[in-house]
């Protein structure tokens, strides 16, 4: 079954997230913040988050962009690629991430790690090279166009500059913890096959995540406990030129209608964790501004679902259910006041963003 829909605009308003922290840009050191933060110097102010890889399925990266969307200029710090050791795992930036954070309307710092230690076979630790994100916040301190045109302007002059640090710093690491690192032909591939057209970054992105798609239509998640785990690929345009390939934990077609549920699960607590919460809704932020939605080329209503679900859970409710229904479940499954307040600016923000949220046990039929 194949679902494409297109993106034109984000609208969404958003309730859950954390307050962040505040630094003076004068003593700010990407490696030493917490994951989401503000950094200002007197004049200008900016929400930053980071990521520990640029693969975008490791260490929930969205619930940090999330808890930044309040502000009004944002900025994400992403590496270019995180190489854990010829024994580990090597990820490459993908095109459809910086067009994701495009669409959110993040700035995008692409940055390289320059300090890490060893660990047994692998490396770990890794740290940004910190006086170079400083001079991109900087940059973006004087920048007065979009982040779009920051991000596509950074990707066709910084691109290959940035690389190339990657190559030198990773030599050095490699050097200094004798630990063997992915070969360099991987990287030059890379370089070559991008050249200085963006298109081409598009492109070798695309068929990769097409790809990683494909593999995870066919795997299930430990976190996702759903009563079918019928996945579907879903495939997202926008009028930024972005595809976005991604898979829904599962989907029911009902007449007309398209519902797309995302799925979270907790089997130790009542509710699955903050960050998994969050990580999901920034899939209903996409889903919630789909537009001529269509499955297998037949027109469709979408309508996202954000399903939580736990084995220590008794009954359910969902975001439509009357306040004393609501009361009744909160009282027989004794949440503490910070789980209450968890459902309540989830259900605020279902309401004021047109979804659905289910809670409820696992071996439950949803309502």
């Amino acid at each position: 079954m194949e679902i494409t829909g297109k993106i034109t605009g984000i609208k969404y308003k958003l309730f859950l997230t954390d307050e962040l922290k505040q630094f003076d840009e004068c003593k700010f050191d990407i490696n030493k913040v917490p994951t989401a933060c503000i950094i200002n110097d007197g004049k200008y102010s900016f929400a930053i988050s980071k990521w520990v890889s640029p693969k975008r399925t490791r260490s929930y990266p969205y619930e940090r962009v999330y808890n930044t969307l309040t502000t009004s200029k944002k900025i994400t710090v992403i590496p270019i690629v995180k190489d854990e050791g010829a024994a580990g795992d090597r990820d490459f930036l993908q095109w459809d991430t910086v067009s994701l954070m495009s669409l959110l309307d993040v700035y995008v710092i692409l940055a390289y790690y320059n300090k890490a230690e060893k660990a047994e076979n692998k490396i770990t630790n890794q740290q940004f090279e910190n006086k170079y994100v400083l001079s991109k916040i900087k940059e973006i301190e004087q920048y007065h166009s979009s982040a779009l045109h920051w991000n596509i302007n950074e990707l066709k002059t910084n691109f290959h500059n940035i690389l190339n640090k990657v190559v030198l710093s990773y030599g050095k690491i490699e050097k200094k913890t004798k630990v063997p690192l992915h070969g360099l032909k991987g990287l030059q591939n890379f370089q070559d096959k991008i050249g200085s057209d963006v298109s081409l970054f598009m492109q070798f992105s695309r068929d990769k995540a097409s790809k990683a798609q494909s593999r995870e239509f066919v795997t299930t998640q430990p976190k996702e406990n759903l009563s079918t785990l019928s996945k579907a690929k879903i495939t997202i345009t926008n009028y930024l030129g972005g595809n976005y390939f991604f898979t829904v934990d599962e989907i029911i077609v009902s007449k007309e209608k398209l519902f797309l549920v995302e799925g979270k699960h907790s089997v130790n607590s009542l509710l699955p964790s903050k960050g998994d919460i969050k990580d999901g809704l920034l899939k209903m932020i996409l889903f919630c501004n789909l537009i001529e939605t269509k499955v297998d080329e037949k027109d469709m209503e979408s309508r996202p679902i954000l399903e939580l679900t736990s084995t220590k859970l008794k009954g359910q409710i969902n975001s439509n259910s009357t306040e004393k229904e609501i009361s009744d479940f909160i009282s027989n499954n004794a949440f503490n006041e910070g789980q209450k307040q968890i459902i309540k600016k989830l259900f605020e923000e279902t309401k004021s963003n047109n979804f659905t949220v289910n809670i409820k046990n696992e071996s439950l039929d949803r309502l």
